[in-house]
């Protein structure tokens, strides 16, 4: 067992890199194969918030011959990583943690599990509440005349960059949280910009939205997030204040 002031050498990093590697490739293999055997119920959940705002009768297409063979690999996949995550956030913690000190150990897979957290909160928030309500307005411009054929590839880029976009951008009480802990800013700053953040928060929903509804939707919960981000940052600058304040003991 390798004391805190203990180094490994750089090829044992490269070898433990390696293996790590190895595993969570493995991890993602596995899920992998496990996804395939039920891609076509995946990618059914991943277009129902489109299925369900179609007009009757409306299908996805393939506009190519390998584009739906192509489709289902990806969206096992994708699926693969979400299952093996466990695992690979699992490799990376054991590849992190000896090179961290005690206390660092500890705040790492808290800020881990924050992380995942607010990512997939993200995700779920644009596949159930933004989905619906986008794609129902921008099916709105077929017309007699004009059908929509949304095919298989499409789809699932567009939604694919989008959920991650979303996931993204739940992760603004963590950011700003980091930024307070390393001192770059604080509570009192985000509220005096309380405004701007608010400006930008419709700015941004209304780059990713089609709609007025979805903006608003979107916008909210970003306003949300960024109140948090001002409580988690008091509550850090208090924790700071008590343990500067309280006597140290050699």
């Amino acid at each position: 067992m390798l004391r805190e002031d203990e180094k490994l050498p750089f090829t044992a990093h490269l070898d433990e890199l390696r293996s790590r590697l190895i595993k969570s490739f493995i991890a993602v293999g596995v899920g992998f194969l496990l996804c395939y055997g039920f891609k076509e119920q995946l990618f059914e959940i991943l277009v129902y918030p489109l299925i369900r705002v179609m007009p009757e009768g409306g299908k996805l297409i393939f506009t190519g011959i390998p584009e739906a063979f192509f489709t289902y690999l990806k969206v096992a996949f994708l699926s693969g990583i979400i299952l093996a995550s466990p695992v690979l956030l699992y490799q990376f913690w054991m590849f992190v943690a000896p090179g961290l000190y005690h206390k660092e150990r500890h705040l790492l897979g808290p800020v881990i599990a924050i992380t995942s957290f607010f990512f997939i909160g993200g995700a779920l928030f644009g596949y159930f509440v933004v989905f619906p309500s986008g794609f129902k307005f921008l099916l709105g411009f077929g017309t007699d005349y004009i059908r929509t054929l949304p095919s298989m590839r499409e789809y699932l880029n567009f939604a694919t960059k989008l959920l991650f976009i979303f996931g993204l951008l739940f992760e603004l009480p963590v950011v700003l949280t980091c930024l307070a802990w390393l001192g770059i800013i604080s509570a009192d700053y985000l509220k005096r910009n309380r405004k701007y953040a608010v400006l930008l928060a419709f700015l941004v929903a209304a780059f990713l939205t089609p709609d007025v509804v979805s903006m608003i939707l979107m916008a909210l919960p970003l306003m949300l997030l960024y109140e948090i981000s001002i409580f988690s940052a008091r509550l850090l600058a208090r924790r700071k204040a008590a343990a500067d304040a309280s006597p140290k003991t050699d």
